[in-house]
């Protein structure tokens, strides 16, 4: 009987969606193969994220240097750890954290790593792990012992369950921090922190805006249909969208009930972040574009007059 640790990541004093999901999948597995589902967070805040967690143990690793993200603290914390605790299985999400994270750990302790994971099954005591690869153009089987491996998983993954658990909270003291140190932590400006992973309801617009005057055209959509404006990269690069906006393989990964894609091409990366959305609708004014190979439907026009065009008519309903 071994232990799976996840590796949690709070703001506010909330555990992440993303946290929770892996919390889930580790009861999962724990119940397959006995193990015990403990989850460590970072920093004397992260503390009340953990005490409804999912899991039959909660560890804090408080000290210096642990209360902000910084990538070289946290792995030498988090290393040292799980040299102590000797887990079964490491789950991290596949996010910014989990990224600078997750490959460093697994080659500071010798073991192996799975990363972009969509799926995780418990066959005897090998994992198996599908893995998105070429920008989620295949996916990958691949068999990995059940020996500590790190796996970081995509969110939004598996749907995150509320628990009502009160795991055993134990507090260990950081190891000396890096010699870097964090200077400052710059905030997002108001209304950049919408969280498109809830949203229902996406109108995400690419590089057909061609301007960000447009913009607006997409924000009255958006309203009139209760939704939230998304976007591909190419705008969030020409900084008309702040990066809170993007989907795909450098943004984030979306699963609406209904994905409006306007002037959306249909890179690989961007369908990686979005093709599980329940509905999408693709306008598009080049017929060969590869958006429409994943939409249920979809229409050849100019994105611009379609816009005001479809939100006069759904104000016209409402009215």
């Amino acid at each position: 009987m071994g232990r799976i640790v996840v590796i949690g990541e709070s703001h506010r004093g909330a555990l992440s969606d993303a946290s929770r999901e892996l919390l889930t999948k580790a009861q999962e597995i724990a119940g397959t193969g006995g193990d015990t589902v403990s989850v460590v967070v970072l920093g004397e805040a992260a503390r009340d994220s953990v005490k409804a967690a999912s899991a039959k143990e909660a560890t804090v690793i408080v000290g210096p240097g642990v209360d902000e993200y910084h990538p070289e603290t946290y792995e030498r914390a988090i290393a040292h750890l799980l040299d102590e605790i000797q887990p079964s299985l490491v789950l991290m999400g596949n996010t910014t954290m989990g990224m600078d994270l997750g490959a460093a750990i697994a080659a500071r302790r010798g073991v192996a790593m799975v990363a972009y994971c969509t799926a995780l099954v418990l066959d005897g005591e090998t994992l198996v792990a599908t893995s998105q690869v070429y920008g989620g153009k295949l996916a990958s089987e691949i068999e990995v012992p059940k020996t500590g491996t790190v796996v970081t998983v995509i969110p939004g993954s598996w749907a995150p369950v509320q628990s009502s658990d009160s795991p055993d909270i134990r507090d260990v003291e950081a190891p000396v921090p890096s010699r870097l140190e964090l200077l400052k932590v710059i905030e997002a400006e108001p209304g950049q922190d919408v969280d498109i992973t809830k949203a229902d309801i996406l109108v995400s617009v690419g590089r057909g805006i061609e301007d960000p005057d447009n913009l607006e055209l997409a924000d009255q959509l958006a309203e009139a249909l209760h939704g939230v404006v998304s976007c591909s990269r190419p705008v969030v690069d020409s900084g008309w969208l702040p990066r809170s906006r993007q989907v795909g393989k450098s943004g984030q990964t979306v699963k609406p009930k209904v994905y409006l894609a306007l002037g959306i091409s249909g890179a690989p990366e961007h369908l990686q972040g979005m093709k599980d959305a329940e509905l999408i609708i693709a306008v598009n004014n080049d017929e060969r574009a590869p958006i429409f190979e994943v939409a249920q439907y979809g229409a050849t026009a100019d994105i611009l007059e379609l816009m005001p065009a479809l939100t006069e008519k759904l104000q016209e309903r409402v009215g």
